[in-house]
Protein backbone atom coordinates (compact mmCIF):
# COMPACT_ATOMS: atom_id res chain seq x y z
CA UNK A 1 0.00 0.00 0.00
CA UNK A 2 1.29 3.44 -0.88
CA UNK A 3 0.80 5.38 2.34
CA UNK A 4 1.67 8.71 0.70
CA UNK A 5 -1.45 8.56 -1.52
CA UNK A 6 -4.81 9.67 -0.24
CA UNK A 7 -7.05 6.63 0.09
CA UNK A 8 -10.27 6.12 -1.87
CA UNK A 9 -13.35 7.34 0.03
CA UNK A 10 -15.59 4.50 1.19
CA UNK A 11 -18.33 3.88 3.73
CA UNK A 12 -15.88 2.00 6.00
CA UNK A 13 -13.88 3.72 8.71
CA UNK A 14 -10.20 4.51 8.25
CA UNK A 15 -7.74 3.59 11.02
CA UNK A 16 -4.22 4.87 11.63
CA UNK A 17 -1.79 2.85 13.80
CA UNK A 18 1.35 4.57 15.11
CA UNK A 19 4.19 2.53 16.63
CA UNK A 20 7.96 2.43 16.21
CA UNK A 21 7.78 -1.38 16.42
CA UNK A 22 7.04 -2.77 12.93
CA UNK A 23 5.80 -6.08 14.33
CA UNK A 24 3.15 -4.32 16.39
CA UNK A 25 1.94 -2.47 13.29
CA UNK A 26 1.79 -5.76 11.38
CA UNK A 27 -0.25 -7.42 14.12
CA UNK A 28 -2.74 -4.56 14.24
CA UNK A 29 -3.08 -4.43 10.47
CA UNK A 30 -3.67 -8.19 10.24
CA UNK A 31 -6.26 -7.95 13.02
CA UNK A 32 -8.37 -5.10 11.55
CA UNK A 33 -7.98 -5.32 7.77
CA UNK A 34 -10.14 -8.48 7.47
CA UNK A 35 -12.90 -6.53 9.22
CA UNK A 36 -13.14 -4.20 6.22
CA UNK A 37 -11.42 -1.15 7.61
CA UNK A 38 -9.06 1.05 5.61
CA UNK A 39 -5.68 0.85 7.35
CA UNK A 40 -2.75 3.28 7.50
CA UNK A 41 0.40 2.77 9.58
CA UNK A 42 3.15 5.12 10.72
CA UNK A 43 6.43 4.41 12.53
CA UNK A 44 6.68 7.83 14.18
CA UNK A 45 4.66 10.87 15.05
CA UNK A 46 5.97 13.02 12.21
CA UNK A 47 5.02 10.38 9.61
CA UNK A 48 1.59 10.03 11.22
CA UNK A 49 0.91 13.80 11.00
CA UNK A 50 1.82 13.77 7.30
CA UNK A 51 -0.69 10.96 6.73
CA UNK A 52 -3.28 12.86 8.70
CA UNK A 53 -2.81 15.87 6.41
CA UNK A 54 -3.43 13.75 3.29
CA UNK A 55 -6.15 11.38 4.41
CA UNK A 56 -9.44 11.38 6.26
CA UNK A 57 -8.75 9.38 9.40
CA UNK A 58 -11.52 8.26 11.77
CA UNK A 59 -9.52 6.65 14.58
CA UNK A 60 -5.89 6.68 15.72
CA UNK A 61 -4.13 4.14 17.97
CA UNK A 62 -0.74 5.44 19.04
CA UNK A 63 2.00 3.82 21.10
CA UNK A 64 3.03 5.76 24.19
CA UNK A 65 6.82 5.50 24.04
CA UNK A 66 8.31 6.49 20.70
CA UNK A 67 11.52 8.37 19.79
CA UNK A 68 11.44 12.08 18.90
CA UNK A 69 7.69 12.46 19.63
CA UNK A 70 5.79 10.57 22.31
CA UNK A 71 2.29 9.23 21.85
CA UNK A 72 0.95 11.95 24.13
CA UNK A 73 2.51 14.66 21.94
CA UNK A 74 1.21 13.08 18.72
CA UNK A 75 -2.33 12.75 20.07
CA UNK A 76 -2.21 16.32 21.35
CA UNK A 77 -1.30 17.57 17.86
CA UNK A 78 -4.09 15.45 16.37
CA UNK A 79 -6.58 16.80 18.92
CA UNK A 80 -5.68 20.38 18.00
CA UNK A 81 -5.89 19.90 14.22
CA UNK A 82 -8.47 17.11 13.92
CA UNK A 83 -10.61 17.16 17.07
CA UNK A 84 -13.22 14.76 15.61
CA UNK A 85 -10.70 11.93 15.25
CA UNK A 86 -11.04 9.26 17.94
CA UNK A 87 -7.77 8.97 19.87
CA UNK A 88 -6.61 5.80 21.68
CA UNK A 89 -3.30 5.47 23.55
CA UNK A 90 -1.42 2.17 23.73
CA UNK A 91 1.20 1.65 26.42
CA UNK A 92 3.28 -1.13 27.79
CA UNK A 93 3.80 0.63 31.09
CA UNK A 94 1.60 0.86 34.09
CA UNK A 95 2.62 4.45 34.69
CA UNK A 96 -0.55 6.15 35.99
CA UNK A 97 0.93 9.63 35.67
CA UNK A 98 1.63 9.02 31.95
CA UNK A 99 -1.94 7.86 31.40
CA UNK A 100 -3.32 10.93 33.19
CA UNK A 101 -1.09 13.21 31.12
CA UNK A 102 -2.31 11.50 27.94
CA UNK A 103 -5.93 12.00 28.98
CA UNK A 104 -5.40 15.66 29.89
CA UNK A 105 -3.28 16.68 26.91
CA UNK A 106 -4.56 14.42 24.20
CA UNK A 107 -8.09 14.05 25.50
CA UNK A 108 -7.96 10.40 24.50
CA UNK A 109 -11.01 8.18 24.29
CA UNK A 110 -9.34 5.13 25.87
CA UNK A 111 -5.92 3.74 26.60
CA UNK A 112 -4.91 0.13 26.00
CA UNK A 113 -2.12 -1.78 27.71
CA UNK A 114 0.25 -4.12 25.99
CA UNK A 115 -0.10 -6.96 25.41
CA UNK A 116 -3.74 -6.65 24.41
CA UNK A 117 -6.50 -9.18 23.96
CA UNK A 118 -7.63 -9.15 20.31
CA UNK A 119 -11.32 -9.39 21.15
CA UNK A 120 -11.05 -6.55 23.63
CA UNK A 121 -9.22 -4.17 21.33
CA UNK A 122 -11.63 -4.90 18.49
CA UNK A 123 -14.59 -4.14 20.78
CA UNK A 124 -12.91 -0.95 21.97
CA UNK A 125 -12.39 0.23 18.38
CA UNK A 126 -15.93 -0.75 17.32
CA UNK A 127 -17.45 1.06 20.32
CA UNK A 128 -15.30 4.11 19.68
CA UNK A 129 -16.33 4.27 16.02
CA UNK A 130 -19.99 3.74 16.89
CA UNK A 131 -19.75 6.57 19.41
CA UNK A 132 -18.08 8.76 16.79
CA UNK A 133 -20.82 7.90 14.29
CA UNK A 134 -23.59 8.67 16.78
CA UNK A 135 -21.92 11.93 17.77
CA UNK A 136 -21.52 12.92 14.13
CA UNK A 137 -25.14 12.01 13.42
CA UNK A 138 -26.23 14.04 16.44
CA UNK A 139 -24.26 17.03 15.20
CA UNK A 140 -25.68 16.57 11.71
CA UNK A 141 -29.25 16.45 13.02
CA UNK A 142 -28.65 19.43 15.27
CA UNK A 143 -27.23 21.38 12.35
CA UNK A 144 -30.14 20.28 10.21
CA UNK A 145 -32.60 21.26 12.91
CA UNK A 146 -30.90 24.62 13.33
CA UNK A 147 -30.95 25.26 9.61
CA UNK A 148 -34.59 24.18 9.31
CA UNK A 149 -35.50 26.35 12.30
CA UNK A 150 -33.82 29.31 10.66
CA UNK A 151 -35.64 28.57 7.42
CA UNK A 152 -38.87 28.17 9.37
CA UNK A 153 -38.30 31.50 11.11
CA UNK A 154 -37.74 33.15 7.76
CA UNK A 155 -40.82 31.41 6.40
CA UNK A 156 -42.88 32.41 9.42
CA UNK A 157 -41.74 36.01 9.13
CA UNK A 158 -42.61 35.93 5.45
CA UNK A 159 -45.93 34.24 6.21
CA UNK A 160 -46.77 36.79 8.89
CA UNK A 161 -46.04 39.58 6.44
CA UNK A 162 -48.16 37.89 3.79
CA UNK A 163 -50.96 37.40 6.30
CA UNK A 164 -50.67 41.05 7.32
CA UNK A 165 -50.75 42.12 3.68
CA UNK A 166 -53.71 39.88 2.88
CA UNK A 167 -55.52 41.05 6.01
CA UNK A 168 -54.96 44.65 4.98
CA UNK A 169 -56.12 43.86 1.44
CA UNK A 170 -59.24 42.18 2.82
CA UNK A 171 -59.88 45.13 5.14
CA UNK A 172 -59.61 47.57 2.25
CA UNK A 173 -61.78 45.32 0.08
CA UNK A 174 -64.42 45.01 2.79
CA UNK A 175 -64.41 48.76 3.36
CA UNK A 176 -64.76 49.26 -0.37
CA UNK A 177 -67.62 46.76 -0.50
CA UNK A 178 -69.27 48.42 2.50
CA UNK A 179 -68.97 51.83 0.82
CA UNK A 180 -70.32 50.40 -2.43
CA UNK A 181 -73.18 48.77 -0.53
CA UNK A 182 -74.03 52.03 1.21
CA UNK A 183 -73.96 53.89 -2.09
CA UNK A 184 -76.14 51.20 -3.64
CA UNK A 185 -78.63 51.42 -0.78
CA UNK A 186 -78.69 55.19 -1.03
CA UNK A 187 -79.13 55.10 -4.81
CA UNK A 188 -81.85 52.45 -4.43
CA UNK A 189 -83.73 54.55 -1.89
CA UNK A 190 -83.30 57.66 -4.01
CA UNK A 191 -84.75 55.76 -6.97
CA UNK A 192 -87.73 54.76 -4.84
CA UNK A 193 -88.29 58.38 -3.84
CA UNK A 194 -88.02 59.62 -7.41
CA UNK A 195 -90.38 56.87 -8.56
CA UNK A 196 -92.87 57.79 -5.83
CA UNK A 197 -92.58 61.44 -6.85
CA UNK A 198 -93.82 60.66 -10.38
CA UNK A 199 -97.43 60.34 -9.26
CA UNK A 200 -97.25 63.60 -7.36
CA UNK A 201 -96.14 65.47 -10.48
CA UNK A 202 -99.52 64.72 -11.98
CA UNK A 203 -101.40 66.73 -9.36
CA UNK A 204 -99.71 69.65 -7.62
CA UNK A 205 -101.85 69.21 -4.51
CA UNK A 206 -100.07 65.91 -3.85
CA UNK A 207 -96.56 67.37 -4.05
CA UNK A 208 -94.38 66.07 -1.20
CA UNK A 209 -97.19 63.93 0.24
CA UNK A 210 -95.38 60.59 -0.11
CA UNK A 211 -92.13 61.91 1.35
CA UNK A 212 -93.89 63.46 4.33
CA UNK A 213 -95.86 60.27 4.93
CA UNK A 214 -92.67 58.20 4.67
CA UNK A 215 -90.93 60.35 7.28
CA UNK A 216 -93.91 60.17 9.60
CA UNK A 217 -94.10 56.37 9.16
CA UNK A 218 -90.43 56.09 10.05
CA UNK A 219 -90.92 58.19 13.18
CA UNK A 220 -93.90 56.10 14.29
CA UNK A 221 -92.06 52.84 13.61
CA UNK A 222 -89.01 54.05 15.51
CA UNK A 223 -91.19 55.05 18.44
CA UNK A 224 -92.68 51.55 18.39
CA UNK A 225 -89.15 50.05 18.41
CA UNK A 226 -89.59 48.09 15.18
CA UNK A 227 -86.59 46.49 13.49
CA UNK A 228 -84.62 48.45 10.90
CA UNK A 229 -85.78 46.02 8.21
CA UNK A 230 -89.43 46.60 9.10
CA UNK A 231 -88.86 50.35 9.21
CA UNK A 232 -87.29 50.32 5.75
CA UNK A 233 -90.17 48.27 4.34
CA UNK A 234 -92.74 50.65 5.83
CA UNK A 235 -90.85 53.71 4.59
CA UNK A 236 -90.56 52.21 1.09
CA UNK A 237 -94.27 51.36 1.07
CA UNK A 238 -95.06 54.94 2.11
CA UNK A 239 -93.02 56.38 -0.75
CA UNK A 240 -94.79 54.16 -3.28
CA UNK A 241 -98.28 53.86 -1.81
CA UNK A 242 -99.85 56.20 -4.40
CA UNK A 243 -98.29 54.85 -7.59
CA UNK A 244 -101.45 52.85 -8.29
CA UNK A 245 -103.14 56.19 -8.98
CA UNK A 246 -101.10 56.68 -12.14
CA UNK A 247 -103.69 54.80 -14.19
CA UNK A 248 -106.69 56.58 -12.67
CA UNK A 249 -108.60 59.13 -14.78
CA UNK A 250 -108.26 62.82 -13.92
CA UNK A 251 -111.86 63.04 -12.64
CA UNK A 252 -110.89 60.74 -9.73
CA UNK A 253 -107.96 62.95 -8.77
CA UNK A 254 -109.47 66.39 -9.30
CA UNK A 255 -111.79 66.10 -6.28
CA UNK A 256 -111.19 65.28 -2.61
CA UNK A 257 -112.07 61.68 -1.82
CA UNK A 258 -115.25 62.48 0.13
CA UNK A 259 -116.67 64.43 -2.84
CA UNK A 260 -116.45 61.44 -5.21
CA UNK A 261 -119.55 59.45 -6.14
CA UNK A 262 -119.95 55.93 -4.77
CA UNK A 263 -118.93 54.47 -8.11
CA UNK A 264 -115.87 56.70 -8.37
CA UNK A 265 -114.86 55.85 -4.80
CA UNK A 266 -115.06 52.15 -5.63
CA UNK A 267 -112.80 52.73 -8.63
CA UNK A 268 -110.46 54.94 -6.61
CA UNK A 269 -110.18 52.32 -3.82
CA UNK A 270 -108.62 49.86 -6.26
CA UNK A 271 -105.36 51.81 -6.47
CA UNK A 272 -103.64 49.92 -3.56
CA UNK A 273 -104.25 46.58 -5.32
CA UNK A 274 -102.95 47.98 -8.61
CA UNK A 275 -99.80 49.28 -6.92
CA UNK A 276 -99.22 45.96 -5.15
CA UNK A 277 -99.69 44.06 -8.40
CA UNK A 278 -97.18 46.31 -10.16
CA UNK A 279 -94.57 45.82 -7.43
CA UNK A 280 -95.01 42.19 -6.45
CA UNK A 281 -92.73 40.93 -9.25
CA UNK A 282 -89.80 42.77 -7.66
CA UNK A 283 -88.45 40.67 -4.79
CA UNK A 284 -86.93 43.62 -2.85
CA UNK A 285 -90.35 45.32 -2.90
CA UNK A 286 -92.46 42.26 -2.10
CA UNK A 287 -92.98 43.17 1.57
CA UNK A 288 -93.63 46.82 0.72
CA UNK A 289 -96.22 45.76 -1.89
CA UNK A 290 -98.06 43.75 0.78
CA UNK A 291 -98.22 46.80 3.06
CA UNK A 292 -99.51 48.95 0.19
CA UNK A 293 -102.17 46.35 -0.68
CA UNK A 294 -103.75 46.53 2.79
CA UNK A 295 -102.98 50.13 3.78
CA UNK A 296 -106.54 51.46 3.14
CA UNK A 297 -108.35 48.68 5.02
CA UNK A 298 -110.10 49.55 8.30
CA UNK A 299 -108.89 48.24 11.64
CA UNK A 300 -112.42 47.02 12.58
CA UNK A 301 -112.70 45.15 9.27
CA UNK A 302 -115.84 46.97 8.11
CA UNK A 303 -115.89 47.08 4.30
CA UNK A 304 -112.51 45.34 3.94
CA UNK A 305 -112.32 43.34 0.70
CA UNK A 306 -109.64 41.07 2.16
CA UNK A 307 -111.71 40.07 5.19
CA UNK A 308 -108.77 40.91 7.46
CA UNK A 309 -109.21 42.99 10.60
CA UNK A 310 -107.37 44.10 13.74
CA UNK A 311 -104.08 42.34 14.36
CA UNK A 312 -104.65 40.31 11.20
CA UNK A 313 -103.74 43.37 9.15
CA UNK A 314 -99.98 43.95 8.73
CA UNK A 315 -98.73 46.45 11.30
CA UNK A 316 -96.92 48.41 8.59
CA UNK A 317 -100.21 48.83 6.71
CA UNK A 318 -101.91 50.12 9.87
CA UNK A 319 -99.10 52.64 10.40
CA UNK A 320 -99.22 53.73 6.76
CA UNK A 321 -103.00 54.39 6.88
CA UNK A 322 -102.68 56.64 9.95
CA UNK A 323 -99.74 58.60 8.54
CA UNK A 324 -101.24 58.93 5.05
CA UNK A 325 -104.63 60.17 6.28
CA UNK A 326 -103.00 62.57 8.76
CA UNK A 327 -101.11 64.31 5.94
CA UNK A 328 -103.95 64.02 3.38
CA UNK A 329 -106.38 65.78 5.74
CA UNK A 330 -104.00 68.74 5.94
CA UNK A 331 -103.58 68.85 2.14
CA UNK A 332 -107.31 68.75 1.32
CA UNK A 333 -107.06 65.35 -0.34
CA UNK A 334 -109.88 63.78 1.73
CA UNK A 335 -112.27 66.68 2.28
CA UNK A 336 -112.30 69.97 0.46
CA UNK A 337 -111.24 72.13 3.39
CA UNK A 338 -107.68 71.67 4.55
CA UNK A 339 -107.40 70.85 8.24
CA UNK A 340 -104.79 72.21 10.60
CA UNK A 341 -102.41 69.71 12.22
CA UNK A 342 -104.50 69.84 15.41
CA UNK A 343 -107.75 69.27 13.49
CA UNK A 344 -106.21 66.43 11.48
CA UNK A 345 -105.01 64.78 14.68
CA UNK A 346 -108.50 65.07 16.23
CA UNK A 347 -110.01 63.46 13.13
CA UNK A 348 -107.54 60.57 13.38
CA UNK A 349 -108.17 60.17 17.12
CA UNK A 350 -111.95 60.02 16.51
CA UNK A 351 -111.34 56.95 14.35
CA UNK A 352 -109.50 54.93 17.03
CA UNK A 353 -110.45 51.22 16.98
CA UNK A 354 -112.70 51.70 13.96
CA UNK A 355 -110.71 52.96 10.97
CA UNK A 356 -107.39 53.14 12.82
CA UNK A 357 -105.35 51.00 15.20
CA UNK A 358 -105.56 52.74 18.59
CA UNK A 359 -101.93 51.92 19.45
CA UNK A 360 -100.67 53.59 16.26
CA UNK A 361 -102.97 56.58 16.88
CA UNK A 362 -101.59 57.02 20.39
CA UNK A 363 -98.02 56.96 19.06
CA UNK A 364 -98.94 59.61 16.47
CA UNK A 365 -100.50 61.78 19.16
CA UNK A 366 -97.33 61.52 21.24
CA UNK A 367 -95.15 62.39 18.26
CA UNK A 368 -97.26 65.39 17.29
CA UNK A 369 -97.11 66.72 20.85
CA UNK A 370 -93.30 66.63 20.59
CA UNK A 371 -93.08 67.53 16.93
CA UNK A 372 -90.26 69.99 17.52
CA UNK A 373 -87.94 67.15 18.52
CA UNK A 374 -88.56 65.52 15.15
CA UNK A 375 -88.48 68.65 13.04
CA UNK A 376 -85.24 69.98 14.52
CA UNK A 377 -82.72 71.01 11.89
CA UNK A 378 -79.20 72.15 12.57
CA UNK A 379 -78.28 75.71 11.67
CA UNK A 380 -78.92 76.01 7.93
CA UNK A 381 -78.51 78.66 5.26
CA UNK A 382 -80.61 79.54 2.25
CA UNK A 383 -78.33 79.48 -0.78
CA UNK A 384 -78.53 80.45 -4.42
CA UNK A 385 -77.17 78.10 -7.07
CA UNK A 386 -74.33 80.55 -7.69
CA UNK A 387 -73.15 80.10 -4.10
CA UNK A 388 -72.97 76.32 -4.19
CA UNK A 389 -69.68 74.45 -4.10
CA UNK A 390 -68.61 70.82 -3.84
CA UNK A 391 -68.99 69.14 -0.45
CA UNK A 392 -71.96 71.16 0.78
CA UNK A 393 -74.54 69.05 2.62
CA UNK A 394 -78.22 69.66 1.85
CA UNK A 395 -80.45 70.12 4.91
CA UNK A 396 -83.69 69.87 2.92
CA UNK A 397 -84.91 68.21 -0.27
CA UNK A 398 -84.44 70.32 -3.39
CA UNK A 399 -87.85 70.60 -5.09
CA UNK A 400 -89.13 72.35 -8.16
CA UNK A 401 -92.05 74.73 -7.94
CA UNK A 402 -94.47 71.94 -8.90
CA UNK A 403 -93.05 69.56 -6.31
CA UNK A 404 -90.70 67.49 -8.44
CA UNK A 405 -87.83 66.07 -6.39
CA UNK A 406 -84.37 66.95 -7.68
CA UNK A 407 -82.09 66.14 -4.77
CA UNK A 408 -82.58 64.55 -1.35
CA UNK A 409 -81.64 66.20 1.91
CA UNK A 410 -78.36 64.96 3.42
CA UNK A 411 -76.90 64.67 -0.09
CA UNK A 412 -73.34 65.95 -0.44
CA UNK A 413 -73.15 68.19 -3.48
CA UNK A 414 -70.69 67.35 -6.24
CA UNK A 415 -69.80 69.19 -9.43
CA UNK A 416 -72.43 67.32 -11.46
CA UNK A 417 -75.20 68.16 -8.98
CA UNK A 418 -74.31 71.86 -9.10
CA UNK A 419 -74.16 71.84 -12.89
CA UNK A 420 -77.58 70.15 -13.14
CA UNK A 421 -79.15 72.61 -10.66
CA UNK A 422 -77.86 75.61 -12.59
CA UNK A 423 -78.92 74.08 -15.92
CA UNK A 424 -82.43 73.42 -14.60
CA UNK A 425 -82.79 77.00 -13.37
CA UNK A 426 -81.59 78.30 -16.75
CA UNK A 427 -83.92 76.15 -18.88
CA UNK A 428 -86.97 76.28 -16.56
CA UNK A 429 -86.59 79.96 -15.73
CA UNK A 430 -87.13 79.11 -12.08
CA UNK A 431 -84.92 79.80 -9.05
CA UNK A 432 -84.71 76.83 -6.70
CA UNK A 433 -84.81 77.01 -2.91
CA UNK A 434 -81.67 75.35 -1.56
CA UNK A 435 -80.78 74.90 2.11
CA UNK A 436 -77.35 73.70 3.29
CA UNK A 437 -75.30 73.48 6.49
CA UNK A 438 -72.56 75.65 5.02
CA UNK A 439 -72.38 79.26 4.00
Amino acid sequence: MNQETKHFESNMATLLFIDDDASILTLLERLFRPLGYNIFTAKCGAEALVLMEKNRIDLVISDMQMPQMTGVEVLEQIRIKWPDVVRILQTGYSDLSSAIEAINRGEIYRYITKPWVNKDIVLIVCDALERKHLLAEKQRLEALTLRQNEELNVLNASLEEKVRQRTEELRVALESMADAHEHLKKDYFTTIQVFGNLMELRKGTMAGHSRRVAQLCRNIALKMSLSETDIQNIETAALLHNIGKIGLPDRLLDKPYMELSDGDRAEFNKHPQRAAAALMALDPLLKASELIRYHREHYDGVGNASGLRGEGLPLGARILLVASDYDALQQGLIIHDKESPEQALNTIVSGRNTRYDSIVVDVLRELVSHVSSYDHVETEFLMTSAQLYKGMLLTRDVLTGDGMLLLLKDSALNAEHIREIREFERTAGEQLTIYTHSI
